[in-house]
């Protein structure tokens, strides 16, 4: 593969290519011992400044006659290496040659002191002892263990399906999967042997019960087995019995009787998990709150179905020819966690209680979002199950790059910076008018601003077909910026603010 030149477009496809394989042949083979797979995975999970400092020995990448990781590059199998000795170049131009300040990511949720901000969800990542001791070893700060209840649920095969975008990883997937599928005698054992064998680590118990006795006792045994923290499941969407998970979430009513039994059997703070079926989330967290808890955490899955196929008539997960409403998570489920949390934080009554944010997590920028929002925890499912635990490197290392280089102290400094930058439809500046500005060098004039504006907006744009260029049709142009988000290459931005004549 010969030398050439990527610049920021052409970098991201080729590291949307890589596999992130486990054990990555690239580096095994690499004869100058570097970690091109580290570099990429940073990149990826957008780490910059992490994948910048990775990739330094450039020269000696530039150098290399052997080209031994484009040879053992997994994905020349599937159509062609990716271009790892260029890649790796462009990585290394991005670094800053000053010092970013790196800045300790703990932090205090519901009294409890966190090494950093990221749990693991309760799920099938955190469903015995042994993974749950792996990802405590890599980094993460605790753990929400998969939710514990008296009864041993009836699984099904196949339990999971995706949605994937022009072939790269899946942004959305869907799980049927119930609570956890140990017994409660073993699940009560992996609680007591982690917290003895990692003391500073943070141990939430999330818990299902049937009754006001069963959420009683089930907050008994967590709070014996040496759990810190009570997570109450109201939110799971698909469980097999009426009035559990999400049935009760959508209850106020519910919500306030489970949480006050909860209560009775424990000293420990308790989570509220909210459920996302529902219209106004704070309704049910503070029947919470004024009940017994101690926060939120929102928010679990969406309810869902996925992959219709059309010769069928089956959706996936297929089991035995049926399917099932399941639960939606993933990359695109965070703008409406995003605006769940918003809502909550902006209640006079919940604006203080402190919120475990979750929903399509997958980079630290994602996990700063939610604490720019008003999250003093974050909890990840979904990213770890397709990327694996390794992810939390590059969550630690971007956010505390990110609050070094902003001039913060703590991530607690962080916590609700972006509320104030949200208001109401009817407070939104709507006497003045921003016009895209084009620029014509990095133009392709590929016509996808065009196509965009006349098909699904207002025709403010047609094609010099001489020069191949867009051009704007100002008394035709709404500024709604249609044309900017659809640019490939970034070659239309927001123009100067301006006054609407009327």
């Amino acid at each position: 593969m010969q030398e050439r030149t990527l610049n920021q477009f052409s970098a991201k496809s080729e590291m949307e290519d890589c596999l992130l394989c486990h054990n990555a042949p690239c580096t095994k083979q690499c004869p100058h011992g570097l970690d091109p797979a580290k570099v990429i995975r940073s990149f990826r999970f957008e780490n910059i400044k992490g994948a910048a400092e990775s990739a330094k020995d450039t020269k000696i990448c530039k150098a290399c006659k052997e080209k031994s990781c484009i040879k053992a590059c997994v994905r020349g199998k599937i159509d062609h290496p990716v271009d790892i000795p260029n890649l790796i170049g462009y990585v290394a131009s991005l670094r800053k040659e000053e010092t970013i300040k790196t800045i300790d990511l703990s932090i205090d949720f519901c009294g409890i002191p966190c090494d950093n901000p990221f749990f693991l969800s309760s799920s099938v990542v955190a469903s015995n002892y042994e993974m749950v001791a792996k990802a405590f070893d890599m980094g993460w700060s605790g753990v929400a263990f998969k939710t514990i209840g008296v009864f041993v649920p009836e699984e099904v095969s196949p339990r999971f399906a995706t949605i994937k975008k022009e072939g790269h990883s899946f942004i959305g997937f869907k799980n049927i999967e119930q609570i956890s599928d140990h017994t409660l005698e073993e699940n009560l054992d992996y609680l007591k042997r982690l917290k003895e064998d990692y003391p500073s680590k943070v141990i939430v118990a999330s818990i299902l019960g049937q009754s006001d006795e069963e959420w009683t006792y089930l907050a008994e045994l967590m709070t014996q087995a040496g759990a810190d923290i009570i997570e109450c499941n109201f939110s799971c969407p698909h469980m097999t019995g009426e009035g559990l998970g999400s049935d009760v979430g959508q209850n106020p009513e519910l919500v306030a009787k489970y949480t006050a039994a909860t209560r009775k059997g424990t000293h420990l703070p308790i989570l509220a998990k909210m459920t996302p079926n529902i219209g106004n989330m704070e309704i049910p967290a503070i029947a919470a709150m004024e009940n017994g808890a101690t926060g939120i955490a929102a928010i679990n899955t969406i309810k869902s179905i996925m992959n219709v196929h059309l010769d069928d008539f089956n959706s996936e997960p297929q089991v035995d020819g049926k399917s099932c409403v399941g639960g939606y998570s993933g990359k695109t489920v965070k703008p409406i966690a995003l605006r769940f949390i918003n809502d909550m934080k902006q209640h006079p009554k919940l604006k203080d209680v402190p919120i475990s944010g979750m929903g399509g997590i997958e980079t630290w920028r994602d996990g700063a979002e939610f604490i720019a929002l008003g999250c003093e925890n974050l909890q990840i499912t979904t990213s770890v199950m397709q990327y694996g635990y390794r992810i939390i490197d590059d969550l630690i290392d971007g956010l505390s790059s990110y609050l070094g280089e902003k001039g913060y102290k703590s991530v607690r400094e962080m916590v609700g910076k972006a509320l104030p930058k949200l208001v109401s439809a009817e407070a939104l500046n709507r006497q003045s008018i921003s016009y895209p500005k084009f620029d014509k060098g990095n133009c392709i004039g590929c016509g996808r601003c065009y196509l965009s504006c006349y098909d699904g907006g207002h025709q403010a744009i047609k094609m010099d077909e001489d020069k191949g260029k867009p051009k704007l049709l100002a008394k035709e142009c709404v500024g709604c910026h249609l044309c900017a988000v659809v640019c490939p290459v970034g070659a239309i931005s927001a123009g100067k603010r301006v006054a609407i004549k009327h």
